[in-house]
This record gives C-alpha cells, sequence and structure tokens, in this order.
C-alpha cells in the first residue's frame, strides 16, 4: 500500500492524495493537505503500513513539499521538520502543553535487562499524561541531560513536579525505524541473558495515552515484529485493546502488559492521575488473554498493603492467565516520593501517607520490602498463581547479609520465565521464592545501619 498523488483541475488546478494497493487500485482518496491523523488511520483501517518518507505533501505552515522527517500539530496537519522542530510550545491538550520531540534516535540499550525486561527500549514521546507521582523517568540521566531541550519545547523548568503536564511526540518514529531496521542485522544486536534481545514499547511513556501516541506504537510495533524482533509492550491505557488484531499476528514476537499496583481505585487515582481505573486495565488485559501472550507487573507495591490485598491482586491476575507477574517494592528515594506523600496527604490519606513516610527510616523501609517480597511469593505459592518474578533493590543486599543476601542476589539474576521470540520458557528460578515463614527467623540478617 502506498500513497499517491494526482492532479485534477475543476474550478483550479490542485494535486489530490490518494492510496492504492500493489495492483493499483485506490482504496481511499484525500484532498490536498492529508492530515497524518487520516493517513495513520488508513494504516489501521487497511492493517499495512504506508511509507510515508518522501511523500511530498505541503507542509500546513509553511507550504513546502515534505522531504524526509515531518511532525504534525495538535490538530494532526502534517509539518515540515524545519517547522516541527522551531515552533514553540504548540498548545495545551486537557492541561498538558503538546510539541514535537526532536530526538534522532529511535532506540536505546538499556539497563532495564537487570530486572529481566528488555536489552532495548524505544519510547514513542517524551513525558507521559499520567502524571504517576511515584514516576523516576524525570529524575533519570537520560531526562536530565534533555533539560533544555524541554525547556525549549515545553517550557518545563522542574522536570519531576511538572511531570504529567506536557508531551513531546515522535510522529515520525515508524518511519525512522523502518530504515534503521532495513540497514540493521538484528543478529549483531546486544542480547543479554536476561533481556534476551526484547525491546520495550516503552519505559519512559505510556505508548497507548491517547491517539497519537497510539498511532505511532501501532506503526512501531509492526516494524519491529516484521522483522521477528521480540517486542515487549508496557501500558497502562485500555486503548490498546483496539490493536488486538495486530498483537494477534504477531504473537510469536510480541508480549504485552499492564502495571496494576492495586485494585484500590481511590488511591490508585490519587497517585495516577491521568490513568484509567486499575479495574479498566484488568479488563484491556482481559480482552486480549486468548490473541497475545500476557504479563503483568504489580509495581509498586504500597507499604500500606496488608496480605488481604494482596491475595486480592493476585487471585484477579491469575485468572489472566499471565506467563509472568512482575513484582518490586516501592524504594523512597527521590523527590518523587516527596511527591507522593503530598498526594496522599492532599488526597485524604493521611494515615496511608504516615506509612509512606516511615519509609523513609532505612530499618522502617528494609522491613517493609523483606515482608512485601516474602509475602508476595508465599501468596503466589497459596494460589498456585503464575510465576512470580520478584526484583528486589540493590540496597536490600547491602542491607543484609548470610543467606538472606543470597538469595535476593539470586532473585535479581533470575530470568524471567516468560517464553518470547525464538527464546523458550526458562522455568521459574528456585530464587523466586518466599524467603521466611516469620520475619523474627531472619532479624539477624538484616542490618539497615549499613544503608547510612
Amino acid at each position: 500500500m502506498r500513497l499517491e498523488t494526482s492532479w485534477e483541475a475543476d474550478d483550479s488546478f490542485h494535486r489530490d492524495y490518494y492510496i492504492e494497493d500493489g495492483e493499483g487500485k485506490i482504496l481511499e482518496k484525500f484532498g490536498d493537505f492529508p492530515t497524518l491523523d487520516q493517513l495513520r488511520q488508513a494504516e489501521y483501517e487497511h492493517n499495512e503500513r504506508i511509507d510515508l518518507t518522501n511523500i511530498g505533501a505541503p507542509c500546513a505552515n509553511c507550504g513546502k513539499e515534505i522531504k524526509n522527517r515531518f511532525a504534525a500539530d495538535p490538530r494532526g496537519n502534517l509539518l515540515c521538520w524545519d517547522c516541527a522542530a522551531t515552533r514553540e510550545t504548540e498548545g495545551t491538550e486537557a492541561g498538558v502543553r503538546v510539541n514535537t520531540d526532536p530526538t534522532k534516535a529511535t532506540y536505546s540499550q538499556s539497563h532495564l535487562y537487570e530486572k529481566s525486561l528488555c536489552d532495548y527500549v524505544i519510547n514513542v514521546a517524551t513525558g507521559c499524561r499520567h502524571g504517576c507521582k511515584f514516576c523516576y523517568v524525570p529524575t533519570t540521566a537520560g531526562y536530565k541531560a534533555r533539560e533544555e531541550m524541554l525547556n525549549n519545547q515545553a517550557e518545563v523548568s522542574d522536570l519531576q513536579r511538572e511531570w504529567g503536564s506536557y508531551l513531546l511526540y515522535r510522529d515520525d518514529l515508524p518511519e525512522r525505524l523502518s530504515l534503521e531496521l532495513e540497514e540493521s542485522d538484528f543478529g549483531n544486536w546486544r542480547k543479554t541473558d536476561r533481556g534476551r534481545g526484547i525491546v520495550m514499547i516503552s519505559s519512559g511513556t505510556d505508548p497507548y495515552q491517547d491517539r497519537r501516541a497510539a498511532q505511532i506504537t501501532r506503526g512501531v510495533v509492526r516494524e519491529l515484529c516484521s522483522k521477528e524482533i521480540p517486542t515487549r509492550i508496557l501500558t497502562r491505557s485500555t486503548i490498546a485493546a483496539r490493536d488486538a488484531d495486530l498483537f494477534s499476528e504477531f504473537s510469536d514476537t510480541l508480549t504485552i502488559g499492564s502495571s496494576i499496583p492495586s485494585f484500590n481505585e481511590d488511591m490508585v487515582k490519587a497517585l495516577e492521575p491521568g490513568a484509567p481505573p486499575p479495574l479498566k486495565r484488568w479488563k484491556m488485559l482481559d480482552s486480549l488473554r486468548t490473541k497475545v501472550p500476557l504479563y503483568v507487573s504489580m509495581s509498586p507495591t504500597y507499604p500500606s498493603m496488608n496480605q488481604k490485598e494482596i491475595h486480592q491482586l493476585l487471585t484477579r491476575f491469575k485468572a489472566l492467565q499471565p506467563s509472568v507477574v512482575f513484582h518490586e517494592p516501592i524504594n523512597p528515594r527521590g523527590s518523587n516520593f516527596e511527591i507522593m506523600v503530598e498526594t496522599l496527604e492532599n488526597s485524604g490519606f493521611e494515615e496511608h501517607a504516615k506509612e509512606f513516610q516511615r519509609l523513609q527510616y532505612p530499618q522502617n523501609w528494609v522491613e517493609y520490602s523483606l515482608k512485601h517480597l516474602n509475602l508476595v511469593q508465599k501468596e503466589g505459592q497459596r494460589l498456585n498463581a503464575p510465576p512470580i518474578h520478584s526484583w528486589p533493590d540493590r540496597e536490600l543486599l547491602k542491607a543484609t547479609s548470610g543467606s538472606l543476601r543470597d538469595q535476593l542476589a539470586a532473585m535479581r539474576q533470575a530470568i524471567s520465565p516468560e517464553p518470547l521470540g525464538d527464546e523458550p520458557a526458562s522455568g521459574k528460578s528456585s530464587a523466586q521464592s518466599p524467603l521466611f515463614d516469620d520475619y523474627s527467623e531472619i532479624e539477624h540478617l538484616v542490618k539497615p545501619s549499613k544503608l547510612r
């Protein structure tokens, strides 16, 4: 399927755009200024990518012919790269400042292989509408290095405090990725034992947070999976179910999951203000259960959660029949933790806020982390739930000793048991099991003073 043009003469002489199949049959006609939204929607309806590189369409801003890179404005109008890269903040959508992300790289190596998630990441945008209060992304070195760009493109002055209020799209990412993959041999890409060469979409934003991001994501997924590159999608957005046909087509090389830390809807709404409710995320995954392999991330589990709530989570996850459930306790480092406490206090969750505040003391955080890692593993065993892949923070290793430290270290080194691409299921690691029967058994191996 390709985009073509024809010159028409009625009251005036103008050019029309249309798409045709390989046999020259016209599938759909557009006017003289096709929007990016129209073209992406055509890709969706005909289930095929359109090569928009050098399409020759006019820029809606300056009228020049678009060559190579392109972007769009909030209304979907196509922009040449010169206009897109030099525009001030394009506008505000539902309180979010939007613009174009000028990033040149299409994908990057990732340290998330340490969590057995991936070796590479692709972010379809910079920023995120969900605005999760615990999100660590704005504190990463990569984000801080782009502080000037974010200020220029979206007037961002505080990366963490303004998280959720800015979003820069990478509209031409599918086209640029296609060109790079044509020139690259996936066999030469880095492939660690735990990352397994997997590409994750996305680690720094939600790939399905809105229609525009979803259109970019669909193109990226098709480019990767058509090259048989193992792909992991992580999203909190229910709009992902719209791509069920694509997921089913590439189910051998693709897995999709969602983060559901709790089913306490009011508390989740306070901490993840722009994200869909947790039950809707569960229903989205359930709708895809027979079409593509699933996984669930119950991260981070809140310190106020008890055995009953963990049981409820794992019971509902079991019904999804996921390949694995990833679990990680919360870490109190960084300004995002302070924002979480403030948010809970201002949202009427004072008692929960107190539980979070206690974690600022190493002794309390170590005890909470160990107890939650243990509780999740024990409940998983009791329910005969899908494999639990727990990931202890490295600080826990500093604060423990002996056999306890050895098991925590083995948990960190374990490979996720899920099959993906040509990688068979690795089987659940023996380290991914309860740490103790009673906390008193291991207290002598806990040395939180080492964290001070």
